[in-house]
């Protein structure tokens, strides 16, 4: 990592009082409410010349001049470094539990861990782009050391999220090809699935998270997106109900049973109390005396980007079919 040759405080005092004219991110004097959002009408733009090395990303807060061919990218959520990753742009940070991931922690092992508020650290990786959620704290800051996109949780499905991410990165041609294939792939396996388990089978799926052991509906990472819109597969009506608000819901080890479809997926963390396992009442429910709970690792298990969605669906293909 290169050095600076000024002591860190005085390049974030000068970077966090500069002129917003200075800053590479336009959205400030272009963007408003009314800008386009990634859901309607975000593309990339190709109109700056060659020279300049960007062009205009319209995101949602309206848009901003980033890179053509980023080499120094910082991620600050764990929910878009898989999206980044699958399209071969370099990252020089992330989140601690990207790093964790046991997909990815390999080909991220010499990345910096960085999070919202670990300013001076960020500028010292001299980033290029800076992409993260938009909920996250400092964004202003942010924005001044490097063009920031950020982007809402949700808004769009994971596909079009990940089309999103390949016209930022100027790679939309990787991120379709991408979409295409995974598509394809998704909707031959659950068709094959389908046949196998019945069509009107259900599916749960549950984690134990901070102690507490939740269901989860159908776009909340934990291979959702997969089971319940690529696979079209039915989750338990219970489940629906509970999870319309929020996305997932809290459950007791001695109501499970209500929450429990004929087959359940458990993103299964092996540092959590999974205890109820070993209960009675978990025992004694259908789907767990037909042998039909299929435990992943909850740790490459959490999100709905592209590598962690590669593992879920091989996972699926492997539980379900025996392939």
């Amino acid at each position: 990592m290169k050095k600076l040759f000024i002591p860190l405080s005085l390049v974030l005092v000068l970077l966090l009082s500069a002129c917003g004219g200075n800053s590479t991110n336009i959205a400030n004097t272009a963007g408003n409410s009314s800008s386009p959002a990634p859901t309607d009408s975000a593309s990339a733009s190709n109109d700056s010349s060659a020279e300049s090395g960007t062009f205009i990303y319209q995101s949602e807060d309206g848009p901003v001049e980033v890179p053509k061919n980023p080499q120094r990218v910082v991620v600050i959520t764990r929910f878009l470094t898989g999206n980044v990753m699958l399209l071969g742009v370099p990252l020089v940070g992330v989140d601690e539990m990207s790093k964790t991931n046991p997909k990815f922690e390999e080909e991220l092992k010499d990345v910096e861990t960085v999070t919202d508020e670990s300013l001076e650290k960020i500028i010292e990786l001299q980033p290029d782009l800076i992409i993260g959620l938009s909920d996250i704290k400092n964004i202003d800051k942010f924005k001044k050391i490097a063009p920031t996109v950020t982007y809402t949780y949700g808004k769009v499905d994971y596909l079009t999220q990940q089309l999103e991410i390949g016209k930022l990165l100027n790679k939309e041609k990787e991120a379709q090809a991408w979409v295409d294939d995974f598509t394809k792939r998704v909707t031959d396996a659950g068709e094959k699935i389908k046949a196998k388990i019945g069509e009107n089978a259900t599916v749960s799926v549950i984690e134990t998270f901070n102690k507490q052991l939740y269901v989860y509906g159908d776009n909340f990472g934990r291979g959702t997106e997969i089971l319940y819109q690529g696979f079209g597969l039915a989750m338990p009506e219970k489940v629906k109900s509970a999870t319309q608000k929020e996305g997932y819901f809290a459950v007791s080890s001695e109501v499970l049973k209500d929450y429990f479809g004929d087959y359940v997926i458990f993103s299964k963390n092996e540092d959590e109390d999974n205890s109820f396992q070993n209960t009675e009442t978990y025992k004694n429910i259908p789907a767990v005396k037909n042998n039909q709970v299929y435990e992943a690792n909850a740790k490459a298990f959490y999100f709905n980007d592209p590598l962690s969605m590669e593992y879920q669906l091989e996972f699926f293909i492997k539980s379900f079919l025996g392939e």
